[in-house]
Formats: structure tokens, sequence, C-alpha cells
């Protein structure tokens, strides 16, 4: 199935470079060289695209700039697509060029291979699915820019003498996870792990970290003891509401059809793998947006969700983010702006359950309350303390291990709170939804949904990118009036927490 996609070698954490790289675009029919024309990512632009930046970046220091399209804001282009496979850089490895025509797909073996000395092009001009919005009634027009700021000055790139800088979330990965889990285990889950790291992160930046708030607690566990009710534990939810686990070729087939939907076919590569304590997560490797995906946790009701989450979501999110005049730090300072999370990842994870059968907002709820819990156990206690909600050791050891990462010595209490913003996100956007404009939202960029009425009127909107399951907004405010009803959340509850 979908013989374009070829495995090159092993996927490795994070010390080596991530292989299994692919770019899913199997081209129809052969073209000559004189047809390709092939673009490179800026730096600038991807730094914004994974705007949990101080999470997903992956920090170079560069500067480039970009040519914006001109004609209709909201028409696509015509012209051919470009798509490029990302091949593993070694010695003797050549990159793949693929080709989508009008006509199709076909067999990669009659696509055009080209040797690696082929001279790339330095600009890349952001394309894809470009929709027009239908936002409800506002007081103040959008506006939108003029042919004559066609050019788009991308910010700077954090970081000295272009030297790499690790992302939080890789940094405080365990190096010793698998070791420590085989003692823990061997132990009767009475032995505290203690962490090591390849590159420790300062403790004064783990200390801001470490603040577990109970503001929602109440509302996490209200949502997992209805689930209980529902179900009996957590396994027999997973799989009523996931389905089963997907092989590998089903997982690229749903991902393909997924990127064609919203028009990104070529512009993301996509890992495998099983090693990520994430169900998956969208970062930069070698220059390139890269989508990683869990093959442990990758169920057939839950994939799509998953997909809207990373880059229906984050990616479209930070495409749109990019051409505005609060794009760069500096942009976000002089304007006052707050920061991006909870709203970032509360809309993420609302696209996650968005149109389930039943949109249990489990996770967000297990995330927030183990956290808390971390901040007041050691990984032992913790781990017990989870049992009430998860039987699976191994699954429980996962959520432990997101909880107390970062930690050295784990007998003592300590969390990595980031978790909580899941479910602090989507309340908070739940409390507010009547006066979201989701589409708006979404093509502001990396933006507070409290930001959104003073900044519409500086908005550039040439170009910008909406999801396809945002353009029916009315079943969309039908689905956030199910996750309501379904998680027994009312809106007189939210206006006293909110």
């Amino acid at each position: 199935m979908l013989e374009a996609i070829k495995v090159t070698e092993q996927l490795h954490w994070p010390e080596t470079e991530m292989a299994k790289k692919f770019v899913l675009s199997p081209s129809e029919k052969p073209l000559s060289p004189s047809q390709l024309y092939l673009e490179r990512w800026s730096p600038g632009v991807l730094k914004d695209l994974f705007g949990t930046s101080s999470y997903n970046g992956i920090l170079q220091n560069e500067e480039e700039e970009h040519q914006s399209p001109k004609g209709s804001p909201y028409r696509r282009p015509k012209r051919t697509q470009r798509l490029v496979s990302a091949a593993s850089r070694q010695p003797g490895v050549r990159p793949i060029v693929l080709i989508r025509p009008k006509g199709g797909y076909r067999d990669s073996n009659q696509s055009q291979i080209f040797s690696s000395s082929t001279r790339l092009g330095n600009n890349i001009t952001v394309l894809g699915n470009p929709i027009s919005l239908t936002p409800r009634p506002i007081s103040r027009p959008i506006r939108i820019s003029q042919a004559s700021s066609s050019r788009i000055k991308l910010p700077l790139l954090a970081g000295e003498n272009t030297a790499k800088k690790l992302c939080i979330l890789a940094a405080i990965k365990p190096s010793n996870v698998e070791s420590e889990k085989t003692r823990f285990f061997k132990s009767d889950f009475i032995y505290n792990p203690q962490f090591e790291y390849s590159n420790p992160v300062a403790p004064q930046v783990l200390e801001k970290h470490n603040n577990a708030s109970d503001r929602f607690l109440t509302q996490a566990v209200r949502i997992m003891e209805l689930a209980l009710q529902k179900y009996g534990n957590y396994e027999k939810f997973e799989q009523a509401t996931g389905g089963n686990l997907l092989t590998k070729s089903r997982i690229w087939s749903h991902v393909k059809k997924y990127m064609e939907k919203e028009g990104c076919v070529g512009e993301i590569v996509v890992h495998l793998t099983d090693d990520l304590l994430s169900r998956a997560s969208m970062t930069v490797v070698n220059g390139r947006p890269t989508l990683t995906i869990n093959i442990s946790t990758a169920r057939e009701q839950w994939l799509e969700g998953m997909l809207r989450h990373e880059i229906g979501t984050h990616y479209f999110r930070g495409i749109n983010n990019s051409q505005q005049p609060w794009s760069s730090g500096a942009g976000r300072k002089k304007l006052g702006l707050r920061p991006l999370n909870p709203t970032e990842e509360g809309l993420a994870s609302i696209h996650s359950v968005l149109f389930r059968r039943d949109p249990t907002l489990w996770r967000a709820a297990l995330l927030y309350y183990t956290v808390y819990q971390a901040g007041h156990m050691s990984f032992c206690q913790l781990f017990r303390d989870l049992g009430r909600f998860v039987h699976d050791p191994n699954t429980r050891w996962d959520y432990c291990v997101r909880a107390k990462r970062g930690q050295t010595d784990t007998s003592q209490p300590g969390c990595f709170s980031k978790d909580q913003v899941y479910l602090d996100g989507i309340l908070k956007i739940l409390r507010h939804r009547e006066k979201i404009d989701f589409q708006l939202l979404t093509a502001l960029g990396k933006v507070s949904y409290e930001d959104m009425e003073r900044l519409k009127g500086l908005a550039v909107m040439e170009h910008v990118r909406i999801p396809h399951f945002l353009q029916d907004q009315s079943r969309y405010s039908e689905q956030l009036r199910k996750i309501m009803e379904v998680n027994r959340l009312t809106d007189e509850e939210l206006r006293t927490l909110i």
C-alpha cells in the first residue's frame, strides 16, 4: 500500500538525527527537470510555525525573506504542485523529487530522480489551500493588505554563532528512561527512578514549570469519573472510543488523505516512532516542519483528531502567524500580546475530540490531574495514585514520566506543569465560545483569544489558511455544545471559575 513510501532507517531520540522522513506525495507521471521549481523553507517561517516556540523550536541564527504571491487573497493561483521528499542526509543518499500533477498519483519508481547536487531555490511562497473567511458580523472590518506589501520581513531566529539550541521538551526527556523503567518494574513499583539527562536544563528554568494549579482539579476528576462510570476503566474507554491500533501502512494512508483535504501535501515531513511520550508532536528537524506520530497510540478513531490538533491547528496557525505584524518577538512585545498559551493548546485539544462519537476530555483531564499530584508526591506514590483511573502499568508509567520529567531524584515532590495547559485552555475557550470567531482566531496566527478584538484591524489576511473542519461554523458550534454536554460542563460553572 502506498508504494511511494520507503523506510530508510530507524528513528532515534534525540541524540541522532531522526529518520523515516517522508513527504507523502507519490507522483502520477515523470516530468522533466525544467518543470520543477524546488523551494526551501525559511527558518524564520519555521520558528513561527511551531508557536509553542519555547517548547517546539530548534533554533538557528538565520534570516531570510520571501516573496508573497500576487492576486486574489482567497484564490489559489494555478501552479505545478512542488513536492520534495526528505532523504536522509548521508553520503551517497540522493533525495527523490516527487511531483503531483493534475492527473493524480502513481508509483514513485516512475518519479524523476535527481542527484543531491541539484541547486534549489532559496525562497518559498506559502501556498496550499487558502480559503475565503466567512466570519461572524463584526463592528470593524478586517483590513486586507495591499500588493505593495507583498514582501514580508521574516523574524530573525534566536541563537548565537549559529549554534542550535535543544528545545526544552527534548532536553527534559531522560536519557536512561528505559533502564529506569526496567528497574522500577522489577522493584514491584516501589523504586523512585533516578533520571539522567544528556542536556540538563538550568534549575531556574525547571522551577518556572514547577507550579501546578488546582483551579480546574474538580472538573478534571469529574470528567474521568464520568468516563469510568460509563466504561469501567481507561482501557475499555480507549478501545470503545479509539478503536483498534493502526498498522503503519494505514497510518500513512490516513495522513496522506488528511493532507490532501487541507491542501498541504508535500509541506511536512512525517515520522513514525514508538519512542515518544506524547501521541504526536510538531517540530523542526534539519530545517523542515516535521510531524512525528507515536504508532503505539495511533488508533483508527483518534488519528484524524490528532491531525486536526497538529496540522489543522498548530501548523496552520503558524503559517498564518508568519505574515502578521506580531510574527516576531519584538512585534509581540510592541503590541503587548498575551502568551499564546493556553489558547494554542486548548484550541488544538478541542480539535482532537471534535466530531468524536464520545468527545470525553479524558486525556486533558488526566494530564491536569497527574501534574497536580506530581507536585505533591514522589514517583512511586503518583504511580499508585493513578491506579484509580488507569490499570495498565505501562500507561501509568508514561503519564508519571511526563509529569516528573526534568527531575533527577523523583522521590521528591515536583512536576513539569506544561501538561495542565490543555484542560486550562479547553475550559477557557468553551467559556467564551459564543464570542469567539474561530475562523478569525486561526487566521490571526499564534495569538490568545483575548487579543483578537484589538488585532483584527491590524491583521494581514492575504493567503491565510483555514482548515476544512472550520468551514461550517454552525456544525463546529454544535460540536462545542456536545463537548460541554458529554463532559457535564455548564456555562454557569465556567462563568464562576473563569
